[in-house]
């Protein structure tokens, strides 16, 4: 954008939305003192070990990684999972695909209930300026409702491995969790929330939370600045760039323009075109992106609030309908192809299925 001239350097550090960088930067600081803490470890074994049969053990996998990544950000919760959900299908005769795919659409789904759930929902609070309250009781059911129902698509896509028949205790070695740090770091993460809910300010939430962790975790600040994934915030950086060059030359108006008449002419109409279109979109450009790019047209519509729902309703679902539909899916695949091969078809009749449902459920209540 600055070598071909269609930004000047002041331009391109000027379409770095900073808010979004610090959101992002002081929420991976917690992750990564929960991380060196070994709690997500220590919460996947307890769970795992106690499920008695194979339906059990694909409802605490799904809802324990749907719940958590509504809170830590999916991509962390398939990393910290997937080695431990290995080790303890390895000791069973149960294919191990099923919950594999369990594991990263549950992720997936989870996420869409909060603003800090995922990259394009910190995007969306950034942007919107939703009260973070506000935001998660308007997706909670619809999140909660699509868990269930991808916990139920997945048994009857894969009937013949989920049973209630019982199966052998799993014996995994019992992760060592740091006490002290853990409960530093969930102390400080309930101080960010409750910074999030009265505030509303979620980068100077996040952010002084995370400095006041590095300042009371008693570690030195190099261990947890290793685990800080600095080139997803490159990353950020580039897409900021790229779509203010492509903001200053017109694009984005084109673009709206050229979708405006498939968009529907009344509110329910608006919600239910703009869905289909940002799922397409989001598996096309992938999410962040399409959410960086459309972000300018949500003014443009009947009711803006309830489109940016539907907006981070429909991008996330949408990381269920391929493989690379989300990092998320290609953490858990990437991790486990040693171990099992989960193709292409396999995870594609339970997305297909998973993001049709989830997606009809969200609609219909956000029209109601």
């Amino acid at each position: 954008m600055v070598i071909c001239g269609v930004l000047t350097l002041d331009e391109a550090y000027r379409a770095i939305d900073f808010n979004t960088i610090l959101l992002l930067l002081g929420m991976m600081l917690v992750i990564a003192y929960l991380k060196i803490a070994n709690c997500f470890k220590y919460l996947s074994y307890l769970l795992i070990t106690h499920a008695k049969n194979s339906f059990l053990l694909l409802c605490f996998v799904s809802f324990s990684s749907g719940i958590l990544s509504a809170l830590f950000v999916n991509d962390t919760i398939c990393l910290m999972f997937t080695p431990l959900l290995i080790l303890a299908l390895n000791q069973t005769k149960l294919n191990p695909i099923p919950f594999l795919i369990a594991l990263a659409t549950s992720s997936n789904i989870g996420s869409v209930v909060t603003l800090t759930g995922n990259p394009q929902n910190m995007l969306i609070g950034v942007f919107s300026k939703i009260p973070y309250v506000d935001f998660t009781l308007h997706l909670l059911p619809i999140g909660l409702l699509s868990l269930v129902a991808n916990v139920f698509i997945i048994s009857l896509l894969f009937r013949k491995d989920i049973s209630f028949k019982k199966m052998d205790a799993i014996a995994l070695i019992k992760p060592e969790l740091d006490i002290k740090l853990t409960t530093k770091s969930l102390v400080v993460l309930f101080f960010i929330f409750l910074g999030f809910i009265f505030t509303g300010n979620l980068p100077l939430s996040a952010i002084t939370g995370g400095l006041a962790l590095i300042i009371l975790s008693g570690t030195k600040p190099q261990h947890v600045m290793e685990k800080v994934d600095w080139t997803l915030l490159l990353f950020f950086s580039g897409l900021f760039i790229v779509v203010g060059g492509i903001s200053k030359a017109g694009f984005l108006t084109l673009a709206h323009n050229a979708v405006e008449p498939y968009l529907g002419n009344t509110a329910s109409s608006q919600i239910i075109h703009f869905s289909i279109f940002s799922v397409i979109a989001s598996n096309l450009v992938s999410n962040v992106p399409f959410v960086l790019l459309s972000a300018a047209w949500i003014d443009k519509f009947i009711d803006p609030k309830t489109m940016w729902y539907a907006l981070a309703m429909s991008s996330t679902f949408a990381g269920n309908l391929t493989i690379m539909g989300s990092v998320a899916n290609m953490i858990v695949m990437e991790l486990s192809k040693d171990y099992v091969h989960v193709g292409f078809w396999d995870f594609f009749k339970v997305g297909f299925t998973t993001t049709l449902v989830s997606m009809i459920i969200g609609i219909f209540i956000l029209i109601l």
